[in-house]
Parts: C-alpha cells; structure tokens; sequence
C-alpha cells in the first residue's frame, strides 16, 4: 500500500493520488521488512491468488486492505464496502495460511462478511507516513492500548448507529479493543 493510501485525502497532492512520491516516510511493507529479523524472508504480492500461498507454504501473511485516499465529497459512499482487491486477497490468504488483517481507512467499513475468514483485525485507520507505528503494534515490541472510539456496524443498513440506540447490534461495540504489554524492552 503506498504512502498516499495511508495518509488519506489531505497530503501534499490533494486526494492522497497513487504515484504521490512529494511525501516521504515508511509503508507497512517497509517497516515489516525493517522490523523482523533480517533472516526473515518477507514476500509481498499485490494480488495474490490461493495457490500461490498454499504452494509456498508461508507461516503467517499480514494482509493489508482499506479503501482509497478521498477527502470531501470524493468519500461519499452509500455502501461504505471494501474495494477490491481486499476481499479476495483476504479470501485467497486467510484461507490458506494463519493472517492478521490490517484496516487502512478513514471510517468504519463493512468487513462482516470477512471478519470469520481472519486471525486477527486491526483497524490502522490513517496511519499516515509512519508504517513504523503499525508494525510496533504488530509485532509487539511496545505497549499500546487501542480502543473503537465509534461503534463498527455489521452493514451500511444499519446505520445510523449509535449506543443506546434500540437497533444496536454491532459488529464491534463503542471502546472495544485491547490493552497490550510489550514484549521486549525499548
């Protein structure tokens, strides 16, 4: 995912463009790559299909999906759905191999009918130009707590959605999350 996609709509070229090279710093991949051990053998493949995951016989994958950089009325959307290609690279990897899915968007989208398919969900939202932050979480190598400050709905049709609400029935509740200890001192 490049940087652009990760800062959202508002860097340096307006609507965060693919090909935005004006803005620096570390992608996800470059900070997996900076992070594990240099014996590590890290793949990356943009739109991998089931074969080639059962075939070579990965250990674990860390997919990264979201929704395209917007600001403004350039992010309306009636359907909120992840574009392709998340969903099948989800279907393709988390089928095959243990996964944790890493969410890089600026709201809430509809991840219900992959959430089953997955290790582990992080929502990223925006990391902007420090991959690095998501891959300290990752890999555990500091503390964090990281708690819903909205609530994630199941489906576009439920929304509105708010707690207290008589309808509230969500995917993941207001606050839900986690608090983590790191596992090695920094």
């Amino acid at each position: 995912m490049p940087i652009s996609y990760q800062c959202g709509g508002w860097t340096i070229e307006w609507q965060g463009v693919h090909g935005n090279d004006l803005t620096v710093g570390t992608t996800i991949l470059g900070a997996v790559k900076k992070t594990v051990d240099p014996s590590t053998e890290v793949v990356y493949m943009e739109n991998p299909d089931a074969n080639f995951v059962k075939t070579n016989g990965f250990s674990y994958a860390i997919v990264v999906v979201g929704e395209l950089p917007y600001a403004e009325m350039f992010g309306d959307s009636t359907n909120l759905t992840m574009i392709e290609p998340g969903p099948s690279t989800i279907r393709n990897v988390c089928g095959a191999v243990k996964c944790v899915v890493v969410v890089v968007s600026g709201r809430p989208i509809v991840l219900e009918p992959y959430v089953s398919q997955v290790d582990a969900l992080v929502a990223a939202w925006l990391p902007g130009t420090e991959g690095l932050g998501v891959t300290d979480a990752l890999f555990g190598n500091y503390g964090f707590t990281g708690k819903l400050a909205r609530t994630w709905f199941k489906s576009v049709d439920q929304l509105p959605m708010n707690v207290g609400d008589s309808h509230y029935d969500p995917l993941f509740p207001f606050g839900f999350g986690l608090t983590t200890q790191p596992s090695e001192q920094h």
